[in-house]
Order: structure tokens, then sequence, then C-alpha cells
């Protein structure tokens, strides 16, 4: 027994080593398992994914579990600065690495793609070459625009010319929508989808942001898309700036929202009754959208967040008079044009909100970003 108790006192020990003090898959703090057989520390979340994958990875507590001398020694030959020279040797810039806090699917096909596929060992180049083949084609269930149904749909993502389309019929000449990379933004949304492969497909269409709610039953197929379009996303930012390192570009590869979730809003005059409605920030295109519903297809309408400089700021307000809401924590956000009031359920909401809107506030504008205030400013 003092031999197995001195065998996890040296696992303690070998995790707190410089590359072993995260998850090797998803970089959370304080990994307290390990996969036996590939040598590395993992977190308990992504322990539970690694046991999906009995042929090529086994785990244990090291906290818990009873540790041979035997698997220890194998522990400290490898550990994770080990595994990652070797099982994410070529990953490829677009493709997206995982955190502790971004959906199951996401990383459970990372665990799948570096140890079950050995996509990113240098062994083979068939994975990155289907990510970046010049037409990319998946059959999904698309929400419909006007009701709850989804429905199957064929999306074929295009190199040559930048574009997602998708098809009602597989025989169908002309597609339902053409949408260019210049705008388009993917992001995994499983709870607001209804779907654990849940993915929303956002882009600009008539100057108004246009949502895709979709789905396929296999998480490797769904994920493959995603990465595709990351990769299809990069090559056309390095043709549209051919002068930039292609490092610049990846945080625009794709992009989560700051914020989202349901607030309460009143007119231009702040004299009409407050309504629900769900908003969506997002620092990329530095707007704040709003929907009826999570699921709305269309945006109803949008507000564009400048710098302090130029007269944007927010703050918290006590929403004592207002008409017909139920919610009684305001918030205050100033605009050249206009001063609009929202009103939060909660306080930690309000504070949520009015940190995220101060941190678009705070970051500096881009040509790109005058040209998108001045469109949204002329089309009101």
């Amino acid at each position: 027994m003092a031999s197995l108790e001195r065998n996890n006192k040296i696992l303690l020990e070998l995790v707190q080593q410089p590359g072993n003090k995260v998850c090797a898959d998803c970089g959370a703090p304080e990994p307290d398992w390990a996969s036996y057989t590939l040598g590395i520390f993992v977190c308990l979340n992504c322990s539970g994914l690694h046991r999906n994958l009995p042929a090529v990875s086994r785990v244990k507590s090291i906290r818990l579990d009873l540790w041979e001398e035997s698997l220890v020694e194998f522990m400290r030959e490898k550990g994770n600065s080990a595994a990652k020279a070797t099982f994410e040797k070529c990953v490829p810039a677009f493709f997206y690495r995982p955190q502790q806090k971004d959906c199951i699917v996401l990383k459970d096909q990372w665990i799948r793609a570096k140890y079950e596929r050995r996509e990113f060992t240098g062994e083979n180049s068939y994975f990155q070459q289907v990510y970046c083949s010049d037409l990319f084609e998946s059959t999904l269930m698309k929400k419909g625009k006007d009701n709850k149904q989804f429905l199957k749909r064929i999306f074929h993502l295009s190199r040559k010319d930048f574009t997602l389309r998708y098809f009602i019929k597989e025989d169908s000449k002309v597609p339902k929508a053409v949408i260019s990379m210049k705008d388009l933004n993917a992001v995994f949304q499983p709870e607001k989808i209804g779907n654990a492969h849940g993915l929303q497909i956002s882009y600009l269409q008539d100057e108004r942001m246009r949502n895709l709610f979709v789905y396929h039953e296999s998480g490797q197929v769904i994920v493959s898309l995603f990465n595709a379009i990351r990769a299809t996303r990069l090559a056309y930012l390095q043709k549209k700036h051919p002068t930039l390192q292609g490092s610049d570009f990846i945080p625009q590869l794709t992009n989560r929202c700051l914020k989202e979730g349901y607030m309460e809003k009143t007119g231009p005059t702040q004299r009409e009754p407050f309504k629900k409605r769900w908003f969506t920030l997002c620092s990329m295109n530095r707007k704040l959208l709003y929907f009826k519903t999570p699921l709305d297809a269309i945006e109803r309408g949008a507000v564009f967040i400048g710098t302090e400089s130029h007269s944007y700021s927010v703050s918290e307000s006590s929403g004592k008079s207002t008409r017909g809401g139920r919610w009684r924590c305001g918030i205050t956000l100033q605009t050249p044009g206009r001063q609009f009031v929202f009103q939060c359920d909660q306080e930690q909401e309000q504070r949520e909100w009015v940190d995220a809107l101060r941190r678009v506030i705070a970051q500096p504008m881009t040509p790109e970003d005058y040209a998108n205030e001045a469109n949204l400013t002329r089309g009101k």
C-alpha cells in the first residue's frame, strides 16, 4: 500500500511540471485524470470523452485510482508536451482548437482527430485535403425560416469563388442562397438549437444579419464542415490581404458573440412600451443585434457600437420609469444619434451586458468598422 501511495504522490508531482499543469486537450487548469496509454494528463470532462475511445485511450484518476509502477514510469517518460509534439505536429492554422468552455462535440472531435484518426501526426494528408478541397459538400438538417421544422438541405462550400451555397433538393439547379465568405460566421449553438451538433451560420443579406440553424447526426461531419468553413475563410482573407501574415487572420475566421440573451427594449422616444427581445453582441462587427426569439432567421434591428472618443458610452441605470417593462435592472447606451434604454431581469445580467459593451467600446475601430457604421447609419 505504501508503494501505491508513493505512485500517486509521484503523479501529483508530475502534473505540476510545465506542460502538464493544464489539460492536454482543452487547456483546463489542474487536470486530475490521465490517459495511461497516451501518457497525457486531462481534466475530468475530457477524461469522459477518452472513455469513448477504449482502443486508443484508457484513463484513471491520479488521486483516487491505484497506479502500478510501470504505468507511473510511462507517464514520467511521456507527458503532455511529448504527446503534443506527436499528435499535434501538423495542426493546420485554420483548425479550431477547443477550449475549456467549448461544447462537447468540438472537444470530442478534437480528441478523436488527434488520437483516433491521427490527423495531425504527418502520417498522411487526407483530412487536410478534405478541409481545403475546392468543393466541400454536406447534407444537413436546416431549420425553416418561418417555422420550427428542420428539413434536409444540400450545402456546397466552394473554395474557387469563396461561397457557401445551399439547395433545397439534390437535383436543384439554382441555389436557395449564395453566401459570400466576406461576412460569414459560424458558431456552435447546441443549447439554442436543441441539438448537440447544432451549428449557427450567420451572414449579411441586404445589410441585415441572417441566421441559418443546422445540424448533422454525425459529429465528425458537422465539425469537418466548421473547419472547412474556417479554411475557406482563411483562404479568402489571405487573397484579400496578400501583404498580411496568415496568423493575423486566425481570430477573424469564426467568432463567438461576447454576450447574448434576453433584455427588454423601448423605442426611440423612450415612451413606447418595453418589449422583450433576444440580443446578440459581437465584437467582430461591433454590432448589438436584436431578434424577437433566439431562433429568428433575420435580425429585427442593430445598433453599431463605436468608441468613447466618438461619443459612445454605456452605464447602469435604475430602471424606475419603465412603461410596461417587467424588469428593473436598466442599461443606458449612448450613441451619437440616440440614447438606447434596456432592462435586464437580474443585476448579474446587467453587469455582464455593461462589461461586454464596454469591451467593444474600448476596442480601436478599423477602417472597415467606420464603413459599417456609415452603412448602418445610412440605412436607418
